[in-house]
């Protein structure tokens, strides 16, 4: 039997398969049953990872690039040039003193209004048309029928100096004149300078002269508009004012013999702040009425106290100076009672006498505080009664407010009237006179701060603009064409993605090695795959807290995944440490353990479990091969029911016993994915290595296959990783060393393990190992986009 203790010693610092296990993983007491728990293990944001994607896409990236610049340059070329310029116009507000009253005065109470209204001015059609006929530019051909903004002619054009000749023949003036001043409005651009009362007029146009131009008249034309129409405004308003002032003035007088006449029937007397008598009076009344009742608070506060017996408290108690006196006395005499009771009796003369006194004092004081509250009572009745008093007057003053507010009401009326007519016909005689000389003034609006410069360059297309933009489309592009190809890629790229999608600890990782040398790699000890596959070992070793397992199943998702090569090649790297091995080949469907041994397949696990075996062929079914200590037992006869075979209880019983022959039983399983046997074997066996391909089994099928491992009772001990290849420009760089650089430390020797096809006998597009992966990438991607594509339907 395999002595676990014997093998933790031969695992021990001395070899290089234990530094392996040592360096790269935790332990094996540092695993949960199923491998390690990455569920709180979140990546985040890792710009090496980002960095490595770029240099691995390299090519593609390289590309779009190139691809931006050329279209940046072709779109910049299919452009016309434009000119801009710009004048500055200055807002006056207000305008004309007329228009201050009558049209201007919302306008000045709010100056963004004023600069809105002088801006759509600007950009209104009116304008425009005046802009068209100062200029003439109905008739100017290369103005109405430019050059397009955007053509692909136009890189002829900007190459070979060709250039259109627009013709004005087959259109009306009218027609003219409306394309005129479209083009007008629609390249013309008014903006409000900021904190400023000041707007930029820009014209953009293909020519420079134009622009200049245009952005001038624009800016005068709108000056003159304003004149025009302040003048025309000022006679129409003096003319309305006269008119105003003549009806208004006519109804002044009527309205002040209306209110006359009223208050002379009815008898209304108004003081000179315009109040009647009676509301003054009510006034007095009130304030008096206001004050009484707070003086009968005040002495009701008082009568309250006296009633609950705190009359002696009160601060005209207290302020009494007899009252003072004889409260002095009384206690003199009470303290000389006290003083003389500890020596005389109380029926003593002299302490009846002293009694007799008290007595009298007591009578006295009691009477003066009686008297003051009596007093204190007299004046809070007296208060109650001006209280009522000056009530019932109110009451009664009132009652004549209201007779005289209805007398008043139409009086109010008449004389809010005359009131209003008066201010009417103030203000008209002030405008009517102020008129006069406004109207013959011409007050400008606004005025010109800066005319527009002819400009000397275009300012559209801007080549590095066109670039960028260009640029960043096609670097988003790339970007997105990376993130599909990522997104599609649904395998297993690094050895963190099998630890975390399927929380299984990596026991090993085995380089990619080209078929045609892997026979060579694996006969070489000193190989790179040699030593992951003893790494393996090591990590196997420590799985467990007796080691390794005694009986291993070494299975796959998915078919060529390499767990004949790793049962292969645990074989004789356990047995290289000094124990028996049996290496079973379980595949009864598609064997391949005896071509690897190159061993006939004539007889073997399938005759042992159909009985189809003589007593003495039984010893020849066990074969030694040429490797130490290493035992085969071949497939044998491929049977028409594999899974009935592996599932008898005769499979059970031969597992067990060949378990007490050797110390380490290996069994070469078949996929998991769409077979039984797989499941049925992980039974019988203590411990089941998941062997998973780079870039090629899909995570989805890794993880229905571990899900089935388990739930038929399987132990699985952990994965190993195999066809990892690690190219110099790849995110998985750092593991070179763990399979290259590592395992050939001290040899001093070409390393002569497996390596990447260079791929001399292909195309030359496909030796770029980049180019290679991607291939593998997309197929594998396309896969599982189906997969999960059916998985949400």
């Amino acid at each position: 039997m395999l002595d676990r203790n014997r093998q933790h010693q031969i695992a021990g610092p001395g070899h290089g398969q234990a530094l392996s296990a040592d360096l790269y993983y935790d332990g094996a007491h540092n695993y949960s049953p199923y491998g390690r728990d990455y569920s709180e293990q979140d990546e985040g944001f890792n710009p090496l990872k980002l960095l490595f994607y770029v240099v691995q896409y390299r090519w593609l990236i390289v590309m779009m690039v190139a691809g931006g610049l050329v279209a940046g340059v072709i779109v910049t070329m299919m452009q016309t040039p434009k000119y801009r310029a710009t004048a500055q116009l200055e807002v006056l507000v207000p305008s004309a003193k007329v228009f201050k009253d009558i049209e201007v005065v919302s306008e000045a109470s709010d100056a963004y209004l004023v600069f809105e209204t002088a801006r759509e001015k600007l950009k209104s059609r009116a304008l425009a048309r005046r802009v068209v006929f100062q200029l003439g530019l109905s008739e100017k051909p290369d103005f109405l029928f430019p050059t397009p903004n955007f053509s692909l002619s136009n890189i002829f054009y900007r190459a070979f100096g060709i250039s259109k000749s627009p013709s004005i023949e087959e259109t009306t003036p009218e027609e003219r004149e409306q394309i005129a001043i479209g083009r007008v409005r629609g390249d013309l651009t008014v903006n409000l300078v900021p904190n400023t009362s000041l707007l930029s007029i820009t014209f953009a146009d293909q020519k420079p002269k134009y622009a200049s131009d245009i952005a001038n008249q624009v800016a005068q034309s709108f000056i003159d508009q304003r004149l025009d129409q302040t003048s025309e405004t000022s006679d129409l308003a003096r003319q309305f004012i006269q008119e105003q002032v003549l009806q208004v003035k006519q109804k002044l007088q009527k309205s002040e013999e209306e209110l006359v006449a009223y208050a002379k029937d009815v008898g209304i007397t108004i003081t000179g702040d315009e109040k009647s008598l009676i509301g003054s009076n009510i006034e007095a009344l009130n304030t008096a009425l206001a004050t009484a009742i707070q003086e009968r608070l005040d002495a009701g506060r008082v009568v309250e106290q006296i009633d609950k017996g705190r009359g002696a408290s009160l601060g005209p108690v207290l302020e009494s100076e007899g009252l003072q006196k004889l409260s002095d006395k009384l206690a003199d005499l009470t303290s000389q009672y006290q003083q003389k009771l500890g020596i005389l009796k109380p029926g003593f003369p002299e302490m009846q006498q002293l009694q007799s006194q008290i007595k009298e004092l007591q009578r006295l004081y009691n009477n003066g505080v009686l008297t003051i509250t009596d007093s204190l009572r007299q004046k809070y009745q007296e208060a109650q009664n001006k209280e009522a008093d000056l009530k019932s007057k109110l009451a009664e003053m009132e009652m004549q407010q209201v007779i005289f507010n209805d007398k008043n009401i139409k009086y109010t009326i008449l004389k809010r009237e005359v009131d209003s007519n008066r201010s009417q016909y103030d203000s008209l005689i002030t405008k009517l006179n102020e008129v006069g000389v406004s109207s013959e003034l011409k007050s400008q609006s606004a005025a010109i701060v800066d005319f527009a410069a002819q400009p000397g360059s275009p300012y559209s297309p801007r080549l590095t603009i066109s670039l960028a933009i260009a640029l960043f489309l096609f670097m988003a592009l790339s970007a997105s064409i990376i993130y599909i190809i990522e997104l599609l890629n649904n395998t297993f790229t690094n050895p963190e993605q099998v630890e975390k999608e399927l929380g299984l600890a990596m026991l090993g990782i085995l380089p990619l090695v080209d078929d045609r040398e892997l026979i060579a790699s694996i006969a070489d000890q000193k190989s790179g795959l040699s030593e992951a596959y003893r790494s393996l070992r090591t990590s196997l070793q420590f799985s467990g807290a007796e080691g390794a397992p005694r009986s291993l199943l070494v299975t796959s998702s998915e078919p060529s995944e390499g767990k004949s090569t790793t049962s292969f090649k645990l074989g004789q790297d356990f047995a290289a440490l000094g124990a028996r091995v049996l290496i079973v080949d379980g595949d009864l469907r598609k064997p391949n353990l005896h071509r690897l041994f190159g061993l006939d397949n004539t007889i073997g696990l399938s005759n042992l479990l159909t009985n189809t075996v003589r007593k003495e062929d039984l010893a020849s079914i066990f074969r030694a091969t040429k490797y130490p200590n290493v035992t085969v037992l071949t497939s044998g006869t491929i049977p028409p029911n594999p899974a009935d075979l592996l599932s008898s209880p005769k499979m059970a019983l031969i597992i067990t016993n060949l378990g007490k022959r050797f110390d380490l039983v290996i069994i070469d399983a078949p996929p998991v994915v769409g077979l039984s046997d797989a499941p049925i074997l992980s039974r019988l066996a203590e411990g089941t290595l998941m062997v998973i391909s780079t870039n090629q089994v899909t995570r989805k099928s890794a993880k229905t296959a571990l899900k089935r491992l388990r739930a038929a009772g399987a132990n699985v001990v952990g994965a190993a990783m195999s066809k990892f290849a690690v190219n110099k420009f790849d995110y998985n760089y750092g593991y070179k060393y763990m399979n290259y650089q590592y395992y050939d430390y001290g040899t001093g020797t070409p390393k002569i393990e497996g390596k990447v096809d260079d791929g001399a006998d292909q195309p030359a597009y496909a030796k770029s190992p980049a180019f290679r992966r991607l291939v593998r990438r997309i197929r594998s991607g396309v896969g599982g986009f189906v997969d999960r594509a059916k998985s949400i339907s």
